[in-house]
């Protein structure tokens, strides 16, 4: 990293710069500007204007419980819900080889609504409309070019020539993350050589506010309720069958997706053009440095069969600021590396669980012999009859 001089480093340092834009450092900025930290949220590209006209975005979240909470205290989540947002109260699991079935319904937690389904999109815009009231500075169109940590704080070079002093950098740059590769933290985990093909479509029976999920030998189809009443489609397939499956006409791609579903909502009379992303597992080996710390996808990347990725995130974001703002009021230095690690070691652990459990998913259901497919439904069955187990199960994924 390029020694910085002298000259830029007597600055008055905020506390906090959050760079990255998206959905968590949105709302990492926000969260923190509102616990009385002053905060700076850098970002290369504005996000583009939620406009209700506008067909619904492509990708989509779950969002569990916990993160409609954060939203919540942040002033943000009644706006979302109110513009365009899908509650779901069940969601289906199914084994396409052996039969076996699993269902989650929110009445058996005692909840009206497991969750619901929002575009990307229009969180991250409803995060940003409400930045500017919370105190934060947006640096937008800004990249950080380099950084140096002294001991009392970070100086960030921007790309522009800028710098910017603050007490704590906090990276919510996405899974490539430059931040992390420049702060040296390394990552594991695996390719899964599958591509999420995505699409909306229109069933000929209403999807009742439920998710659906099938699990097939290529991998998971999910089927997520919309607002509209349509359904958000997820489809984890090996990359040259995903090639293969996006370069479908129309008519075709409803005909496989009715098959692929076992037309559990009928047929597919409708699609949206499809698009794709590829899948992974990532794990930093650490999420924290000298005054620097990870968030969301900078920090795990999973597998999306479980829908939980941003929801980790929006847990880092709370984490992250209840201990934040716990050593301030405590009168320590709240980026100090000793606060850093609680915030590390207690985010790593549970997402790494997490991250591994729907890892450990992944393999299962890729099992094809006939004894193990057996074994699974079996093991499906059995924790669909234990009651306390499957209530636990879905707590974990509500972040409750």
């Amino acid at each position: 990293m390029r020694t910085i001089p002298a000259t830029q480093r007597r600055a008055p340092a905020l506390d906090i710069a959050v760079v990255g834009g998206g959905m968590v450092g949105a709302a990492a900025a926000l969260a923190l500007s509102r616990a009385g930290f002053s905060t700076a949220l850098l970002e290369a590209r504005p996000p583009s204007p939620w406009q209700p006209q506008d067909d619904v975005d492509l990708r989509v979240v779950g969002l569990a419980p916990s993160s409609i909470k954060l939203l919540d205290e942040l002033d943000v989540w009644t706006s979302i819900r109110d513009a365009r947002a899908c509650p779901y109260a069940h969601m289906y699991v199914w084994d396409a080889e052996n039969g076996a079935a699993i269902d989650f319904d929110a009445a058996d937690e005692g909840r009206d609504q497991l969750g619901y389904i929002v575009e990307n999109n229009l969180v991250q815009w409803m995060l940003w409309q409400a930045l500017d009231a919370a105190g934060v500075q947006r640096l937008c169109p800004a990249t950080v070019k380099d950084f140096e940590t002294r001991t009392d704080r970070v100086m960030l070079e921007l790309a522009d020539g800028e710098s910017v002093a603050v007490r704590l950098l906090v990276a919510a740059d996405g899974g490539s993350s430059p931040l992390r590769e420049r702060a040296g933290i390394s990552t594991r985990g695996r390719d899964y050589t599958q591509r999420a093909v995505v699409a909306h479509v229109t069933t000929e029976r209403a999807h009742a506010q439920a998710c659906w999920q099938r699990f097939l030998p290529s991998g998971p189809l999910a089927f997520l309720p919309l607002a509209d009443g349509r359904s958000s489609i997820v489809w984890s397939l090996p990359e040259s069958e995903a090639q293969r499956v996006l370069a479908l006409d129309d008519e075709a791609f409803a005909k496989e997706i009715g098959i692929a579903s076992d037309f559990r909502l009928g047929r597919i009379t409708a699609t949206t053009p499809r698009a794709a992303f590829p899948l992974k597992l990532q794990l930093a080996d650490t999420y924290q440095a000298e005054r620097f710390v990870l968030l969301g996808d900078a920090a795990h990347v999973v597998h999306p069969l479980a829908g939980q990725g941003v929801n980790l995130g929006l847990r880092d974001v709370a984490e992250l600021r209840d201990t934040l703002v716990a050593a301030r009021d405590a009168g320590r230095d709240f980026a100090s590396s000793n606060v850093l690690r609680r915030y590390a070691r207690r985010r790593r652990s549970a997402d790494t669980l997490d991250a591994y459990g729907f890892d450990a998913l992944a393999r299962i259901y890729a099992w094809q012999s006939a004894p193990w497919v057996a074994m699974r439904g079996l093991g499906v069955r059995v924790v669909d009859h234990l009651l306390p187990l499957k209530r636990r199960l879905g707590m974990h994924a509500a972040g409750l």
